[in-house]
């Protein structure tokens, strides 16, 4: 025991150290620490324009997913640092539009954009935007779902960044932004089951300076608009408005946070209760880089009625926090799993399609302990963007990452290519090819393929291995132990809104035949 407490110990100093010291990106520590506290980030990985609720005495919150499919992230805590991914609530993308679907591909950066996760009459909201399509809900009695099919609430192109909330009579007000016209932001009265807003009821609340990330709060006798503004000498920070009456026109203005550039402008997120009865903020660092837009949890002080963000010890304005106290000890540690043996007859949460995919081209039924993933011809050959049976996952920044996958090749056909890959703005990979009844490893960057020795036995691992740094090495092996190196280091990017993707593709240039069966994906 003397021992354990001596290591802990060390552990704790030298994670202080590190906050100390810490630059962007190059965090040792994050989350929860022995000592009970915690290090920011507490989720490092592309978890992006977040909102976040308390309920009893969990917390849920949901993260932006763009083209991916299922779409909308649903996550859960107990103490606004350890998290779990519990579903997705938009099963359906092309309940929004054909275009998000693998006929057509046509949504990168766009899709699923920012939205607010509401609890009213035991219920869940979901309520959100995309930038072509317009404001959507769904709704469902526990977070897990089922989700109900979506709604459309305004069918507009240019609007952005939703929120809603109730009166003390439960009447609802739904709030959004129009960033096509100076980022006007509107109050509209909502229908009592959540389905319609009335258009004509639009009442100008905010407008200008880039002003997006809305949330409503209630807290005293006010009602709180929280949003991010955004000025080119200044950068990205957080304001409010305030008003008493949610039918008024919310005069009072106040910023709560300072840009903080040097922590990649941390700005779009929830302010809650937390369990220890002190305030959190828990967002996102609005500047993303390869691990996307990351998630960290700031203290918020009450200060003459202003939920005031951050370190306030240089002035009345703050500034990122990298560590605090737990605001809950001795918590069931929940966690982001990553890891899958693909056990169970339904995907798990952590994983989403590259666009909405097509039916029966995957299977977790046909060999059991197995994703079955068939190949079918892309939009464009070679053209992993738009191939349409990629199974996908958030990366993570760690100083040490590895995924493996173990794939039955043996059933491959001509014209087919299937293997392990990262993607964002470009993409690589390392897989095989299947070529006048050979195979062959192949390793990829964008569109340019190059092969390698041939194959005969019927299983291979690959594998993907990375650091703080974003650079990316594959290797593969014969056997599941010895792995080699192959293809130049890749360098995992920013892009379409999204940091880095994990993914296994699988699909073929000349005929809609073949498959491979992949028996895990296990990520250290």
């Amino acid at each position: 025991m003397k021992r354990l407490a001596i290591l802990i110990a060390a552990l704790c100093v030298s994670c202080i150290m590190a906050v100390a010291q810490i630059s962007w990106g190059q965090w040792t520590c994050w989350g929860q620490q022995p000592d009970s506290t915690y290090i920011n980030p507490v989720l490092p990985s592309d978890y992006s324009d977040l909102d976040c609720i308390r309920v009893g005495d969990d917390f849920y919150a949901i993260s932006s997913t763009m083209q991916f499919s299922p779409g909308m992230t649903v996550l859960h805590s107990t103490d606004l640092v350890n998290w779990e991914v519990v579903g997705n609530a938009v099963t359906d993308l092309t309940q929004i539009t054909p275009e998000l679907g693998w006929r057509r591909m046509n949504r990168y950066g766009r899709g699923v954009w920012a939205g607010s996760i509401r609890y009213h009459n035991n219920r869940f909201y979901v309520f959100f935007g995309t930038p072509d399509e317009g404001y959507f809900v769904t709704s469902a009695p526990e977070a897990s779902g089922p989700w109900e099919p979506l709604t459309c609430l305004m069918a507009d192109a240019g609007w952005d960044d939703c929120t809603a909330i109730w009166d003390d009579e439960g009447r609802g007000y739904f709030l959004g932004t129009c960033f096509r016209d100076n980022c006007k932001t509107y109050m509209f009265r909502m229908a009592d089951d959540c389905k319609s807003i009335d258009l004509q009821s639009a009442r100008l609340v905010n407008e200008g300076n880039h002003r997006e990330a809305n949330k409503l709060i209630r807290y005293g006798k006010y009602y709180y608009l929280v949003f991010s503004e955004h000025q080119r000498h200044l950068g990205r920070y957080v304001m409010a408005k305030r008003d008493t009456c949610i039918t008024g026109y919310f005069k009072e203005e106040h910023q709560l946070l300072l840009p903080c550039r040097e922590a990649n402008e941390p700005n779009q997120g929830g302010i809650v209760e937390g369990p220890d009865g002190k305030w959190y903020f828990f967002t996102h660092h609005g500047t993303g880089d390869w691990s996307g837009r990351v998630a960290s949890l700031l203290p918020v002080e009450w200060a003459d009625g202003w939920p005031m963000i951050g370190d306030r010890s240089k002035g009345e304005i703050g500034s990122m926090v990298w560590s605090g106290g737990m605001p809950k000890v001795g918590a069931k540690r929940l966690m982001i799993v990553r890891s899958d043996d693909f056990d169970s007859q339904e995907l798990a949460s952590q994983w989403q399609w590259n666009y909405q995919p097509r039916a029966y081209m995957h299977s977790l039924t046909e060999r059991p302990g197995w994703m079955r993933l068939r190949a079918f011809r892309p939009l464009e050959p070679g053209n992993l963007f738009k191939a349409g049976n990629t199974l996908t996952q958030r990366t993570w920044r760690t100083p040490a990452n590895c995924v493996t996958i173990k794939v039955d090749i043996s059933n491959m056909a001509d014209g087919q290519r299937a293997g392990l890959c990262h993607f964002s703005a470009h993409c690589s990979g390392l897989g095989i090819v299947q070529h006048e009844g050979e195979r062959y490893i192949e390793h990829f960057e964008g569109q340019h393929f190059t092969r390698g020795e041939r194959l005969v036995q019927p299983y291979i691992w690959l594998q993907s291995r990375w650091g703080l740094d974003g650079l990316s090495t594959y290797y593969y092996s014969l056997d599941g132990d010895n792995f080699v190196p192959c293809g130049k280091p890749y360098r995992m990017v920013w892009g379409h809104y999204r940091g880095d993707r994990i993914g296994i593709y699988s699909y073929n240039d000349v005929a809609d035949e073949g498959w491979v069966d992949v028996d895990y994906l296990h990520y250290r």
